[in-house]
Order: structure tokens, then C-alpha cells, then sequence
């Protein structure tokens, strides 16, 4: 199934209002035979029969789907399975980004950055007949990774002594075992040659990510670029992002280069204060606007807009660059929020892309969990309100609820944004994260300065610079597989 293989793009909070006597959005439908044992399928299909963005073009989720109580406890009963029940009758075919687990702990705690890790990103590469070989994409601060000799562009090829295929990979990497050890590995003419070199590493319980990894300012030709790689946008992190803007702004730099080339998405509140951060804070101009099924929009109405703000979501004022150009690194795995800022700050000032074409979500979701008297906002997961989730059902679903539209009204990116400047990554030549020869950022500098080749360059460097990695020149007869990392259904 499509969903297998893709990764969990995030979620897109939405603040919502209702009155307190406003019943359009208490969950409506009749109700299955308590003895059946259904409150999962019920669950689902009440909340979605409320939030979900394709609500009207589902037959099983309408309104007048059941006459009684009888046949919609059938209907229930219809898939055993909550995965099967969820995919096959519930779903909407061209979803392509709404996720679910059975542990909504779990679950909730990763769309905040916390998760169990060891901190090291990484592609897959197919060769030889069914052969696997992985590729370092970047090494998470303050990981377990962080600790041991290992960084980006660097390669492996097998675990635990055992050569990686297209038959083992998937337990060997993401298995049950919590420690494993990579097999280091050297590209020689389209093939990966163990190199002697071991990597142990370790998942850690409850890692926190910082989604700031780099922060620069690079001085050359006369000109200070700012420079900041941000991962993803969560709300714990707005401070933080808020007093890097400022340390930049503090140097005086005149332009600024946003790399979101690996970030997912995540918090939109996030991309809001990201935005009036980069292009300025008057909070009458419209950041975007939400669409939703129908009967949702007739409900809120202009409360589905959300404008620039002034301030953090912890009142912090907003460090604000005001200026009237950005330029964002992007990949095919930049989506969601990070596609949001783009296109929603494209209708203010000139945003110049640099790579390749994005992911292509340009819809929003929030996080449905077996919560129905939560008020105004039934099913919504609030943190706050843990103890009122029903006790005997811990699914939750990753729900897509509407789409984001900037102030011109514009949202048609769901094959991507394509970028002024197309260049993508050669994973035998990814270069430094934060170093002005990476070539995306090279690339970016290229075009802010006007001078082509190698500069001389002033940097503000992070404390802990990751190490260079060996330049190849890129063969034909590799086969990046970004889609490969599998994630079960329900995880």
C-alpha cells in the first residue's frame, strides 16, 4: 500500500474557535450496539466523518450514510481490522499524506520532536543485483550519532558484519534492536567496498530534537548572508528560531538563506512566526487562508485566516529581517510547512528557490484522537486533556482536514514547488551543512553576489562543524531510493 512507504510529513496545528453554544461541531451519527466492542471503527469514523477534508466525496462518510443504529453497528463490523477498516471504507483514493497508529503516546510524541532515535539521518542507494548501500544525509545534534565518528556523505553497506539487500535491509536498519553497528564503506566505480571502519550506535528513549541545527553568517564580496538549516517546525523551538533571526539581524546581514531542504513540515503556527520573522510583522497583511469540507467553512468562516504576527506564541516580540528577498534550499523531501512558507510569502517579496522541486503537500492535518467532549474542538488531541481519551482506545489518526491557500488564493502545488534555480543534491559530493562551498548554498551565494566560482569567504561557523566528506563525480548507475524507508501502518 502507497502508505508503507512514505514518511510522516507532519502535522499542521490548527487553532480553531467555535461558540460555546454552537452545535455544529458536536460529532453527529448514530451510535453502534455497545456490546460490539466497535469503539475503534466508531472513533473513526465520527471523526472523520466531521474533520476530514474529503468528507463530501466519501459515500460511507455522510451524513445520511445510516438509517439506524443497526446498520451502522454493520457497518462497523464490515473490516475487523481498525487498518483495514480505515483504509478501505474511510480514506479518500487521492490521500496521500493521512497517517494513523494504534499509540497515540507514541505518536503525539514524535510530532513534537520527541522520539526514539540515534540521531542519524540517511539515504538509501540500490546496486549490483539487489545490493543496499546507505548514505549520511546529516547527524542530529546532541544524538547518540553526535557522539561517534560518522557525518555526512560519509557511506555504509552493511550491519552488524551482514552486507545490506533489498531482502534484509528493512531488519537489519529498522528492526527490533535498539543498538546496531554500520560497516563503513568506500564508493569505487558504481559499487560500495567495506572500508574496515565501525560505527556503533544507540537509540536513545524520549530524544528531544532541536530543529536549529546551523546558524551562519557568511561575509563575502562586501555582503553578510545569513544562514540557517532548519529541520522542522515545532512550537517548542519558535524562542529559539526567534533569537537566531536576531543574532543574524545583530550582524547585519542583508540577505538570508533558509535551508529547508530535509525538513517535513510540521507546527503552521511555526511557519507563520518563521515568515513575519523573514518579511516583517504587520499583522493586518494575510499569511493564508484555510480551506476545509464544506460544512466546516460554512462554520468558521474568516476564522480560518491567519495573519503575520509581532510576537512568539510565549508573547517573545518577533526578530524581524523585513526584507524583500529570501532564498530557500529545498529537496523533493521539503513539504508541508516548509511549502507553506514558500508560496506564502511568494505574493510579498521575491522568495528564490534553489534545488528541486518539493513534495507537493499542500494540505494541512491535525491529530484525531477518542476525545468526542473535547469542547468546540471534538477529537482534537489536546496534551491537557489526556485523562478524558478513551481509556480503551489508544488510535489516533494523522488527519488531512483542509488545504492552505496564500492571500492570492493560490494552492495548486500538489506536484511541487518548482525552483528558479534547479540543482539536486549528488550524494557523492553533499558537502558541509552551513559551509559556503556546499554546492546548494554555493549556489544561492552565486546568485546573491553575482560571482560564479570559488570565493573567498568570511564565516561565523556552529561550535561543533560537521567533517568534509570525500568528492566524487556522480555515477549514472546509482539508484537513489529516498522512498525506500519503510514505516509500517500504523506506526
Amino acid at each position: 500500500m502507497k502508505k508503507r512507504f512514505l514518511i510522516l510529513l507532519a502535522a499542521a496545528f490548527v487553532v480553531l474557535s467555535c461558540s460555546k453554544d454552537d452545535d455544529s461541531l458536536i460529532p453527529g451519527g448514530p451510535n453502534p450496539d455497545p456490546s460490539a466492542n466497535l469503539d475503534v471503527q466508531d472513533f473513526m469514523w465520527k471523526s472523520l466523518n466531521l474533520w476530514y477534508f474529503w468528507q463530501a466525496e466519501v459515500p460511507n462518510l455522510a451524513d445520511d450514510r445510516f438509517s439506524s443504529d443497526a446498520e451502522y453497528t454493520e457497518f462497523l463490523q464490515s473490516e475487523a481490522n481498525p487498518t483495514d477498516f480505515l483504509e478501505n471504507q474511510l480514506l479518500f483514493g487521492e490521500d496521500r499524506f493521512t497517517f494513523y497508529s494504534d499509540d497515540y503516546e507514541t505518536f503525539t510524541n514524535s510530532l513534537t520532536g520527541v522520539t526514539k532515535s540515534n540521531g542519524l539521518s540517511f539515504g538509501l542507494i540500490a546496486y549490483g543485483s539487489n545490493q543496499i548501500a546507505g548514505y549520511v544525509r546529516y547527524v542530529t545534534p546532541d544524538s547518540d550519532a553526535a557522539q561517534e565518528d560518522i557525518s555526512r556523505g560519509e557511506f555504509f553497506n552493511g550491519v552488524d558484519g551482514t552486507q545490506l539487500t533489498e531482502g534484509n535491509y528493512i531488519d537489519l536498519l529498522f528492526g527490533e534492536n535498539d543498538t546496531y553497528t554500520l560497516n563503513m564503506a568506500n564508493y569505487e566505480t558504481d559499487t560500495f567496498v567495506a572500508n574496515g571502519k565501525e560505527v556503533t550506535l544507540t537509540k536513545q528513549e524520549n530524544f528531544q530534537e532541536n530543529p536549529i541545527y546551523v546558524s551562519n553568517m557568511i561575509e563575502t564580496n562586501g555582503q553578510k548572508i545569513g544562514y540557517i538549516f532548519y529541520r522542522r517546525f515545532l512550537s517548542d523551538f519558535n524562542d529559539q528560531l526567534n533569537n537566531a533571526i536576531g543574532d543574524l539581524k545583530s550582524q547585519g546581514i542583508t540577505d538570508l538563506v533558509v535551508d529547508l531542504r530535509y525538513n517535513p513540515g510540521g507546527v503552521v503556527s511555526s511557519a507563520v512566526q518563521l515568515s513575519s520573522m523573514i518579511y516583517g510583522t504587520n499583522t493586518n497583511d494575510l499569511f493564508f487562508r484555510r480551506r476545509y469540507n464544506p460544512k466546516l467553512q460554512e462554520v468558521f468562516g474568516s476564522s480560518a485566516e491567519s495573519n503575520f504576527v509581532n510576537e512568539t506564541g510565549s508573547g517573545m516580540p518577533i526578530n524581524s529581517l523585513n526584507l524583500n528577498r529570501v532564498y530557500i534550499l529545498t529537496t523533493s523531501r521539503s513539504a508541508s510547512a516548509s511549502e507553506l512558507v514558500i508560496n506564502c510569502l511568494d505574493p510579498y517579496m521575491e522568495v528564490i528557490q534553489v534545488g528541486a522541486t518539493t513534495t507537493g503537500k499542500n494540505e494541512f492535518s491535525v491529530t484525531l484522537v477518542d476525545d468526542p467532549d473535547n469542547e468546540g474542538l471534538p477529537f482534537i488531541y489536546d496534551a491537557g486533556r489526556e485523562s478524558f481519551i478513551n481509556p480503551d482506545n489508544s488510535w489516533v489518526i494523522q488527519a488531512i482536514i483542509g488545504r492552505g491557500e496564500n492571500s492570492v488564493g493560490f494552492s495548486d502545488y500538489t506536484n511541487g514547488l518548482i525552483p528558479e534555480i534547479e540543482l539536486d543534491e549528488d550524494i557523492l559530493n553533499l558537502g558541509i551543512l552551513g559551509d559556503p562551498n556546499e554546492p546548494l548554498l554555493a549556489r544561492a551565494i552565486e546568485d546573491i553576489t553575482g560571482v560564479s566560482g570559488k570565493q573567498d569567504f568570511s564565516v561565523r561557523m556552529p561550535a561543533k562543524p560537521m567533517a568534509d566528506s570525500d568528492t566524487f563525480s556522480p555515477s549514472q548507475d546509482l539508484i537513489i531510493l529516498d522512498d525506500l524507508i519503510p514505516l509500517k501502518k500504523n506506526d
